[in-house]
C-alpha cells in the first residue's frame, strides 16, 4: 500500500517498481497472490532481463503466408540471470545467438497452452546484451490475415495486415508479450516491390523500387502496439501533422471522411495537452478487419465500414486518436486493467467531438453508449464479475475482457466525477495525469491511489459517497450513474411513437436527422414488427441498403427477428463481406435464435468464414460450435 502522504514523484517510482517487481514471478501460473500488476498471459521476467527494443529483419512471403528473417532483442540484465524468458506462440524457431559476435545459444519452448502458446527460454550470459532470434511465422498464425486480390479493393494485389492485440504479437515476433513492458524498435520489411509496407512507425509515403521499407518506432510501446501492413497503398496528406493510406480506388473516399483529423488533434491537446507521437496517420484496411479501429502509434488501422460518405461515423477516428494519450501514452498494466486504456478513450472521444461538432453531438453519442452498456450488463447479468470494471482474466482469453463494459461504464464513470468535481477542475487532473505518467503503465489500485491523492483529497466518506469502489470492483451501473440524455432523442422518440401507432413513415418528421438519430430511432422500435410495416419503413428510408454500415447492422437485426425477408440477400452480402466482429457476432446470435435462422447462419458461415480474421472467426467458430477439419 502507497500512503497518502507521497508525492507524486515517490508514487510513481513505487507504481514502477511494484510493476517490475511484480513480473518475478515463474509464469502464467506463478507470481504473488493479489498482486494486481502480475500479467497472468505472458511468460515474461522482466525484472530478471528486461528486453528495451528489437530491431526486426523480415521477408514477406505471400505464397507462403509467412514472415521470415530476425528479431534481435535487447536486453537489461541488472540480476545478472543467465535465462531470458519470452511469448511465443507456433513459431518456428531456427536458431538463437548472442550479441554481435553471433554467438549460438541453447533454448527451450515450453509446452503450448490455449491463448498463451509457448514459452520460450534462451540460455543467455550476465554480461549478454543481444539476444538475435531466427524465425519463422506460421500460415495460421492468429495476429496475420493473408488477402488474396479478390479480397481487396483492387482485386489485384494480395495484402497482409496485423492485429496483435491483445496479446498475438507472439504468433509473428518472439517478445515480451505483455502491456507492462515497452520496447522501442526498428524494422527493415522486404516485400514485393509492387507493394507498398507501412507500420506503427516513422512510415514513409511513396513506394520503393526494391520493394525494401525501413522504419524506426523511438517512443517505448507495448509489444500489443506493434503493427505492420502491406498492400497496393498510396498516401494523401491530411493536414502538416496528418495523412491517409488506402488502396486506390478507396483513397480519395478515405481522404475526405477523415477531412477533419487536424481540427481532432486540436482539440485534443487543448484538453490533454501535446501530441507526442510526432505524426498521426490512418490506414484503411480491406473490410475483414476485425475491430472499428486499432490505436497503433502513428498509424491507427481502420475498417472502410465507417466510410459512410458523409462524416458521420468519424467519432472513431476521434477515439483511435484519443489513444494517443489513454493506452498509448499511458497504458494498462495487464487486461484486467482494460477500462484504464477503453474508458478514458471513450470519454476522451466525446469531449472531441464536443469540441468540434458540439454538446449535443457529443451527448448523442454518449447515450447511445449507456444503451450499449445496459444492453451488456443485461446480456451478462447484473451480478456477473465480468460488469465489473477491474476484472479477473486469468486462465481466460484476454479477449472477454474487451466489452462494452470497459468501454461505456469506463467513460460514464469519468463522467460522474466529472460532474461531481466540476469539468475545469477535472480536466487539471487528467491533463496532469497523462503527463506525470507518460509513457509507464498503470494498474486500477494505483489509479485510485492517484485520485485519492489528487482529486479526493485523501477523504473517506467522499470515496465512499462516490461509491468508487462499487464502480471499480462491482457489478453493474452504481446507483450515481450519470442517464446521458439530449432533446434531440427525445424527438426520435415521438416520431418512433407516431410510426407504432399508425402513421406512415413518409409522413415523419426526420429532417436534418444524423446516423445517431436514426441509430436511436432503429434501436426504439418495438421488437414485433409485421412485413407490411417493415416494408414501409424500408421503401421509405432505404435501410436494406444503405450504404452506412452503422444503420445496416441495426435495421439487420430487426430483419433477422422478424424474418423480413427482401433484406436477406443484403444480409448475406453483409455477412461475407464484413468482417468487423462488433457486428458479425450480433447478427449470427441473432440468426440462432431459431432453426431455420441457425441453417441459415451455417450456410453463410461457411461461404464467410475464409474471409475473416482469425479474431472474428473464432469467435463465430463458438458461437456456432463449428468444427473445422
Amino acid at each position: 500500500m502507497i500512503h497518502c502522504f507521497f508525492n507524486v514523484r515517490t508514487f510513481s517510482y513505487m507504481i514502477s517498481l511494484s510493476i517490475l517487481m511484480a513480473f518475478s514471478g515463474c509464469g502464467p501460473d506463478g507470481g504473488s497472490a493479489g498482486d494486481d500488476s502480475y500479467d497472468v498471459h505472458s511468460y515474461a521476467k522482466p525484472a530478471e532481463a528486461l528486453v528495451t527494443h528489437i530491431d526486426l529483419d523480415l521477408s514477406v512471403n505471400f505464397d507462403k503466408k509467412e514472415l521470415a528473417g530476425t528479431a534481435a532483442l535487447s536486453i537489461s540484465n541488472k540480476s545478472g540471470t543467465n535465462k531470458l524468458h519470452l511469448d511465443t506462440r507456433d513459431l518456428t524457431i531456427e536458431k538463437v545467438t548472442l550479441d554481435e559476435a553471433g554467438t549460438e545459444t541453447a533454448f527451450t519452448l515450453g509446452e503450448a497452452a490455449p491463448y498463451l502458446g509457448q514459452e520460450m527460454i534462451v540460455d543467455i550470459l550476465p554480461e549478454t546484451r543481444k539476444v538475435t532470434i531466427h524465425y519463422r511465422s506460421a500460415p495460421q498464425a492468429e495476429a496475420l490475415q493473408w488477402l488474396s486480390p479478390s479480397q481487396t479493393a483492387g482485386g489485384q494485389h494480395p495484402f497482409l495486415f496485423t492485429q496483435s492485440q491483445a496479446i498475438l504479437a507472439r504468433t509473428w515476433v518472439p517478445c515480451q508479450d505483455s502491456p507492462g513492458i515497452r520496447i522501442t524498435y526498428t524494422a527493415t520489411i522486404r516485400t514485393d516491390p509492387s507493394l507498398m509496407a507501412v507500420m506503427s512507425a516513422e512510415n514513409g509515403t511513396v513506394k520503393t523500387e526494391d520493394g525494401i521499407y525501413t522504419f524506426k518506432m523511438t517512443q517505448p510501446i507495448p509489444s500489443y502496439l506493434l503493427a505492420l501492413a502491406v498492400g497496393d497503398i498510396e498516401y494523401r496528406a491530411l493536414g502538416p501533422r496528418s495523412g491517409v493510406y488506402a488502396e486506390p480506388s478507396v483513397i480519395a473516399k478515405a481522404a475526405f471522411e477523415f477531412g477533419d483529423t487536424e481540427r481532432m488533434m486540436d482539440a485534443a491537446e487543448a484538453l490533454y495537452g501535446p501530441y507526442r507521437w510526432d505524426k498521426y496517420d490512418i490506414i484503411v484496411l480491406p473490410p475483414s478487419f476485425p475491430f472499428g479501429g486499432m490505436e497503433n502509434p502513428r498509424l491507427t488501422f481502420a475498417t472502410p465500414t465507417i466510410l459512410a460518405g458523409d462524416r458521420s461515423l468519424v467519432s472513431l477516428v476521434a477515439h483511435e486518436l484519443a489513444h494517443s494519450w489513454s493506452g498509448n501514452l499511458v497504458t494498462n498494466a495487464t487486461w484486467n486493467d482494460f477500462w484504464l486504456n477503453e474508458g478514458f478513450t471513450v470519454y476522451f472521444e466525446y469531449r472531441i467531438m464536443e469540441a468540434l461538432y458540439g454538446a449535443e453531438y457529443a451527448n448523442m453519442l454518449a447515450q447511445l453508449g449507456f444503451q450499449d452498456c445496459q444492453a451488456a450488463i443485461k446480456s451478462m447479468g447484473a451480478d456477473s464479475p465480468d460488469t465489473h470494471l477491474f476484472l479477473n482474466l486469468k486462465g481466460r482469453n484476454p479477449d472477454d475482457g474487451m466489452t462494452s463494459i470497459a468501454y461505456d461504464k469506463g467513460s460514464l464513470f469519468l463522467r460522474m466525477l466529472e460532474q461531481e468535481f466540476g469539468r475545469e477542475k477535472f480536466d487539471d487532473f487528467l491533463k496532469t495525469y497523462f503527463n506525470e505518467f507518460a509513457f509507464k503503465t498503470m494498474t486500477s489500485r494505483g489509479f485510485l491511489e492517484y485520485m485519492n491523492n489528487h482529486l479526493l483529497n485523501s477523504d473517506p466518506a467522499l470515496r465512499q459517497r462516490l461509491q468508487i469502489d462499487e464502480w471499480i470492483y462491482g457489478p453493474g451501473l452504481p446507483s450515481n450513474s450519470p442517464k446521458p440524455t439530449t432533446e434531440e432523442f427525445r424527438k426520435v422518440e415521438t416520431q418512433v411513437s407516431a410510426w407504432s401507432d399508425g402513421k406512415s413513415a413518409a409522413d415523419l418528421q426526420i429532417d436534418q436527422w444524423t446516423t445517431h438519430h436514426w441509430l436511436h430511432f432503429l434501436r426504439s422500435l418495438p421488437n414485433e414488427i409485421s412485413s407490411e410495416r417493415m416494408a414501409d419503413l424500408d421503401q421509405t428510408f432505404g435501410f436494406t441498403r444503405s450504404g452506412n454500415s452503422e444503420i445496416q447492422f441495426a435495421w439487420f437485426m430487426h430483419t433477422i427477428a422478424n424474418k423480413y425477408q427482401p433484406a436477406d440477400q443484403a444480409l448475406h452480402d453483409f455477412l461475407t463481406g464484413v468482417g468487423r466482429r462488433k457486428f458479425i457476432k450480433p447478427l449470427f446470435e441473432q440468426l440462432i435464435k431459431t432453426e431455420d435462422g441457425r441453417k441459415r447462419a451455417e450456410s453463410v458461415y461457411k461461404e464467410a468464414r475464409p474471409g475473416y480474421h482469425p479474431v472474428t472467426y473464432q469467435t463465430i467458430d463458438e458461437i456456432l460450435d463449428w468444427k473445422t477439419d
